[in-house]
């Protein structure tokens, strides 16, 4: 579909990424950064998924509400997000909360990060606007959700995915009509209700909401005045649009966006340590879940200037190798061994290491003859010579943060305790 100007309605839609989340779920992962700043798959992060499901469809006015520990995002998007021109009418606005509305007011919730932002939105006049999360691992053509709201004639549409019923206990599940029009909306219900014909499946919001702005900003005005709300789209807009106007639900398959090698729709939240290890361990299968291969849609991010990765020493016993893994830009793997593992930016592992399943983040040293199995090592951690972690489950549960999976999450303060 196309506007009354001939172009697609994503050139007058503003994409509004909520990206202020805490993300406690990760532990040590977001003690200095905030949930949508993590990394993700070798060069990236969170963020960049939906930012980049921005562009890729066609949407040229963003913005970025940002709040907890902000400094690791903001830096991110001004190093990696700097491309969009005033003069091409592009926009990219970071927004924090700023106390622009009181100055006692931090972004309340998710609708107040939209609330108090409302004169910068004006000021570019979108006539459709769609809020993300920041958070979620997918790939999406936003643009074709618009054509659903505008077609439907939709106070909002909200993206939905399909789960097995039982399995939305802990999601808000969308109560819908043979038409997909949302009847009722329940919160992380215990017996959540089935889609029609369909028993023993329900849809589970997205958290991705499309409205046309002017309805937006009424809504936003009237919750804002409302006494109680919790200033939330999942708790309190969509729950009163449901009831009061027409929400319409959007089946994520219709608009997921899937190389050839994808089988199946892809959508992730990686908010445990349990979740985001699996989900960047997937990443070194023969065929993945998720393809990052697909350039007819691009994963666009912040690219550092690097030399290539390199592997030294050919010794029995003291070989640079890597196998079925993910080895990014300078990173030096030598005379050590790696299987199924995934190194970001700027690793070194040391001769006699070994690495299986594991996740390490930008600039850390394995030292020489550590043995690491089925962790995630976070930024800049230097591992000590002849460390063991994957053993001695017991052993490992007193120095590291261990999951019920057995997942190690391994930062530079429990090493240095280790070390005291």
């Amino acid at each position: 579909m196309v506007d009354r100007r001939g172009q697609p309605l994503a050139r007058d839609a503003m994409a509004y990424v909520l990206a202020g989340g805490r993300g406690s779920r990760l532990a040590e992962l977001t003690d200095t950064r905030a949930k949508p700043a993590v990394y993700f798959g070798g060069k990236a992060r969170i963020i960049d998924f939906a930012l980049s499901n921005a562009i890729n469809s066609g949407i040229r006015r963003i913005g970025v509400a940002t709040q907890y520990k902000a400094h690791s995002l903001i830096r991110h998007l001004q190093r990696g997000w700097n491309f969009l021109r005033p003069e091409r009418n592009e926009s990219f606005d970071i927004l924090p909360a700023s106390q622009r509305i009181s100055e006692f007011q931090w972004y309340e919730g998710t609708a107040d990060a939209v609330y108090q932002n409302i004169d910068i939105i004006e000021s570019y006049a979108p006539e459709y606007m769609v809020i993300l999360a920041g958070d979620h691992i997918y790939k999406m053509d936003y643009e074709l959700m618009l054509q659903q709201h505008v077609d439907s004639g939709a106070d909002v549409t909200v993206a939905c995915m399909e789960v097995p019923r039982m399995e939305a206990v802990g999601f808000g599940v969308m109560h819908v009509d043979a038409d997909d029009r949302i009847i009722d909306f329940v919160e992380k219900p215990a017996d959540p209700p089935s889609i029609p014909g369909q028993p023993d499946v329900a849809l589970a919001s997205l958290g991705i909401y499309v409205f046309h702005t002017r309805v937006l900003f009424d809504q936003l005005r009237r919750d804002a005045a409302e006494e109680g709300s919790s200033r939330d789209f999942g708790k309190d807009l969509i729950p009163y649009l449901v009831a009061n106007g027409k929400a319409i639900a959007h089946r994520f398959s219709a608009s997921c966006v899937r190389s050839p090698g994808e089988a199946e729709s892809y959508w992730r939240d990686v908010g445990t340590v349990d979740a985001y290890w699996e989900a960047n361990i997937d990443l070194t299968d023969v065929v993945p879940q998720l393809d990052l291969y697909e350039r007819n849609w691009p994963l666009w991010t912040y690219s550092e200037i690097t030399p290539p990765a390199k592997f030294v020493h050919d010794i029995d016993g003291r070989r640079g190798s890597a196998v079925a893994s993910l080895v990014s830009g300078d990173c030096i793997v030598s005379g050590s061994s790696i299987h199924r593992s995934l190194l970001f930016t700027g690793v070194r592992t040391h001769s006699f290491a070994m690495l299986d399943e594991a996740v390490v983040l930008p600039g850390c040293h394995i030292g020489r003859g550590s043995r690491l199995r089925r962790v995630v090592v976070d930024r800049g951690v230097v591992i000590p010579d002849g460390l063991v972690v994957g053993d001695d489950p017991a052993l490992d549960a007193t120095r590291f943060r261990r999951t019920d999976k057995g997942i190690c999450l391994i930062t530079q303060p429990m090493i240095d305790r280790l070390q005291a």
